[in-house]
């Protein structure tokens, strides 16, 4: 492999479908140098041996056909390829042709460096002289300035543009260009002896005039890039005969590269009686139902997790253009949800075509942005490639078909995950078709053995879909008494104990509260003035305070000095702080930094192999895996590289792993390799262990990776140096879905309903930090009654407030604990668990790292004066709240 394969895929971050496209580029390469001249049967012989999927170029020059599901990172592995042909064989030049002006608009942007999609950043031989991207636009002024001259050309056009260009036998405008150079551009395209053609999205133009003529550039090489690699015939689909690569939808939603999509419908529905009308309306009202709850959870994730809101949209599909008219009308009227959506519903007239819809689907890509206040789009056909929103969740289709294509043409656009992977909440991760009066059918069409799609099923009932919900942001109680709102409130968010905070300052000086807390904010990251919060109340801190207070201070303009009374900034800074320190918790950020260089492996072992006992597949299954089973086949035996020695499926799959470096630790990977390989032959002959490694790749690397965890080792002789880059952190705001208009539960009351306790919201608090708070299980609301008693301030954190790490797998996720609390003389860091997960390995991991933590703020408090840590891990069974935490404290 060559060695600027791993240099890519690392720098770009390639998923492992993406990853798996470049090595067979690479591979390719090797079998068919891309230069010009080729032989073509010479060629497609030497491909097609090693990848029969591959049966025809389909053009005047080897061309192949990498099929990639949408979502997955098409224009990424373009980026890939180019950087690749770049470095590893010194091609210069590409032609990439768009199927429109929108998706047109994108490559150029996505190719321009500063732009934030930008493919090629991390390539650093492109960061010193990064392409010249020439367009339709440019490329007169490009060719005139010395085009032959630039280390890297990309040459993008719109192949919509060249198609209209060559009706009635026109050649296209390119075509006839001569100027400085005494030529065509096409002419001087096609005399290159290194061009390489990128067609995005090809199933779009494959039989066009304009890709007739593409031809006769002559390139190198072909690449064609698209999600639905078959071309729409009166007799039917017909497929590609150059795919060397496919990875299906289906394998993407298994791999969680995209959204999961689900069919939607009402508990106990039944359309009898209920004219067709009347069925669409309750379908319509039910998808906004649904997507007012979506966009409630959507905000809450996003503040519990620190990220932007994304704002979603519901996609109306309609007959035809009188019927989406009708339904405009509909929602535009105050007899639907008392015409909340009248300003937020648009309609795209599908019957449009060319330039006119280029036009409106450029206007749809501004649905994603949060600033813009469209939540429902009408539109007769579903919209094509280059819409890539990532912010669509639910679709109502109202438009009759049968089930296959109501799941095919639904979920294509609606797939993109706004945080580019899983979330783990399900309804951020979640994709809703609502479809109540075809449900079964939809069902029973994604339940086809021949379907490379699953469907989950929701069932909602009335009472789920009529519920509404908003985001309760728990602020603490410092931030209410400092008048202090949540970022980018919505019309679903509420503030918990705002309006409940009593009057602690007037307006005017609220503001100067205000101006104080900011300046405390940035002495956080001053621990060798400010150990701890206390500190804040020193005289030459308070001076300080009130120097930066006082310049950025500015009275309301309306004062009339010696009429109003001026607001004593340093009576109102002490106050400030006072409520700083009494509200506040101590809680250190804390790095820990080798002093050298830390070094790290895996032990040579002995695979333990007594369960793989895979059978080899005979020819005839084989075949039928790779074109018609949704499993990994399609995506790792179909189109996978031929490796020449069978020990290179083993560890090209293990090098995928991140903390597997092949350069550190090629040794052991061959050798755990060939173990791999030798216990196969042991039973199977050399073509049967090829086709079960081909077959399998995935799951054996996964199998040996796993047991490489047990010997892995890491050098304990090097220094550690704990840095404490903050001596006190303010505290983040929590972030809860919960039912509008319910009233927070006493904490001191048990709930009915005890086995789903993450419903409630509980309050009544007096030594809490933050208003309400929620309980996973009743053994954390009675252990909230012992620190309500016994401590002197206590609270559950949010994400991201201590910045633990502990290990689990090759993985170093966040350990959240369930609860701080401070005492006289000690602080501590809690967590209730149930009893049988006490000894699970990741509750011990998250331990081991709380306890590492603890004692490194307990050497800090020391330092200072201040409270020692400790961790407490305490079995539910064993709090009541007759106990105290002493005797928690003691036991645990």
């Amino acid at each position: 492999m060559n060695r600027h394969v791993n240099s890519i895929a690392g720098r770009l971050s390639l998923r492992a479908p993406q990853r798996q496209s470049l090595e067979i580029l690479d591979r390719i390469t090797e079998i068919v140098p891309p230069r010009k001249g080729t032989d073509l049967e010479a060629a497609l012989a030497a491909i097609s041996a090693e990848f029969p999927t591959v049966s025809d170029f389909e053009r005047e020059f080897p061309s192949l056909c990498f099929a990639l599901a949408t979502g997955v990172g098409k224009t990424r592995l373009m980026g890939a390829f180019i950087g690749y042909l770049h470095l590893a064989h010194g091609l210069n030049n590409f032609f990439v042709l768009a199927p429109n002006l929108t998706i047109y608009n994108k490559l150029i942007s996505d190719f321009t460096p500063n732009m934030p999609k930008y493919v090629l950043r991390g390539i650093s031989e492109f960061a010193i002289a990064p392409p010249v991207i020439t367009t339709g636009e440019n490329y007169e002024r490009q060719i005139a300035s010395g085009g032959q001259l630039f280390p890297t050309t990309i040459n993008i056009f719109n192949i919509s543009k060249i198609n209209s260009e060559v009706r009635g036998g026109r050649a296209p405008r390119i075509r006839s260009f001569r100027e400085e150079i005494g030529e065509s551009y096409f002419d001087y395209l096609a005399g290159l002896d290194d061009l390489v053609l990128i067609m995005d999205e090809s199933h779009r133009y494959r039989a066009s005039a304009g890709i007739r003529a593409i031809n006769e550039l002559k390139p190198v090489l072909g690449l064609e890039l698209t999600a639905t690699p078959f071309i729409e015939t009166n007799r039917g689909p017909t497929s590609f005969k150059n795919v060397i690569f496919d990875y299906p939808l289906g394998l993407a939603m298994a791999d969680g590269f995209v959204k999961e999509p689900a069919v939607v419908t009402r508990k106990n529905f039944n359309p009898a009686g209920m004219s067709v009308e009347e069925v669409e309306r309750l379908k319509l009202e039910d998808g906004v139902r649904l997507h007012e709850s979506v966009k409630v959870e959507l905000e809450t994730y996003a503040r519990e997790t620190m990220n932007l809101i994304v704002k979603p949209f519901v996609l109306v599909i309609a007959r035809d253009t009188t019927h989406a008219r009708q339904l405009i009308q509909l929602i535009q009227s105050d007899a639907f949800f008392e015409g909340r959506y009248a300003s937020k519903v648009i309609q795209v007239d599908s019957s449009r075509s060319g330039a006119e819809e280029d036009e409106m689907v450029e206007r749809l890509l501004k649905v994603e942005h949060t600033d813009e206040p469209t939540e429902i789009v009408i539109h007769v056909n579903m919209l094509k490639e280059g819409w890539d929103v990532t912010n669509l969740y639910t679709i109502v289709p109202l438009r009759a078909a049968n089930a296959r294509t109501l799941i095919e043409q639904s979920i294509g656009r609606g797939l993109r995950l706004p945080y580019g992977k899983r979330t783990g909440v399900t309804a951020v991760d979640r994709l809703n078709i609502v479809a109540h009066d075809r449900f079964q059918e939809i069902v029973e069409e994604a339940n086809n053995p021949n379907s490379t799609i699953r469907l989950q099923q929701v069932v909602l009932s009335s009472d789920q879909l009529e519920q509404k919900t908003v985001t309760v942001v728990s602020q603490s109680q410092l931030a209410a008494k400092l008048g202090l709102k949540p970022d980018h409130p919505t019309s679903s968010t509420q503030v918990s104990g705002f309006n409940e905070a009593p009057a602690v300052f007037n307006v005017e000086e609220q503001k100067i509260a205000q101006i104080a807390y900011d300046v405390i904010r940035k002495f956080e990251s001053q621990p060798e003035k400010l150990p701890s919060v206390t500190y804040l109340q020193q005289p030459e801190v308070q001076a300080a305070v009130l120097k930066e207070v006082t310049i950025q201070y500015r009275p309301a303009q309306m004062e009339l000095i010696g009429i109003t009374m001026q607001p004593d900034l340093a009576a109102v800074i002490a106050k400030t702080t006072e409520m700083v320190v009494q509200q506040t918790i101590d809680i250190p950020r804390i790095l820990v930094v080798p002093k050298g260089e830390v070094k790290s492996g895996f032990k040579p072992f002995t695979l333990d192999l007594s369960t793989i006992n895979y059978s080899a597949p005979d020819d005839e299954l084989w075949i039928r895996h790779l074109r018609t089973e949704q499993v990994d086949v399609i995506g790792l035996g179909r189109g996978s590289v031929d490796e020449q020695r069978l020990e290179d499926y083993v560890v090209s799959g293990l090098i995928d792993f991140n903390d597997v470096a092949y350069d550190e630790h090629a040794e052991l990977l061959y050798d755990l390799a060939e173990q791999v390989v030798t216990h196969l032959q042991s039973y199977l002959s050399v073509d049967d262990a090829r086709k079960v490694l081909r077959l399998h790749q995935a799951e054996i690397a996964r199998f040996v990776h796993a047991q490489m965890q047990k010997h892995f080792w890491q050098d304990t002789d090097v220094d550690y140096e704990v840095v404490v880059t903050r001596g006190f952190t303010a505290l983040r705001p929590s972030a809860y879905t919960a039912a509008a208009g319910e009233l927070p539960v006493d904490f001191r009351k048990s709930p009915a309903d005890k086995s789903n306790m993450s419903k409630y919201l509980f309050g009544g608090f007096s030594r809490c930090l933050y208003s309400v708070q929620k309980f996973q299980s009743d053994a954390e609301r009675k252990l909230a009654i012992i620190l309500e008693r016994e401590a002197t301030k206590w609270f559950k954190p949010a994400k991201g407030q201590f910045q633990i790490y502990y290990k689990s797998g090759a993985d170093h996720p966040e350990y959240q604990p369930d609860f701080v609390a401070e005492t006289a003389d000690r602080v501590f860091m809690l967590e209730p668990k149930a009893s049988n997960q006490m000894t699970d390995p990741e509750v011990l991991a998250k331990r081991d790292a709380a306890i590492n933590w603890c004692k490194h703020a307990s050497d800090h408090a020391r330092s200072h004066g201040g409270k020692l840590w400790a961790y407490l891990l305490i079995p539910h069974d064993v709090i009541a709240e007759n106990m105290t935490l002493e005797g928690l404290a003691r036991r645990h």
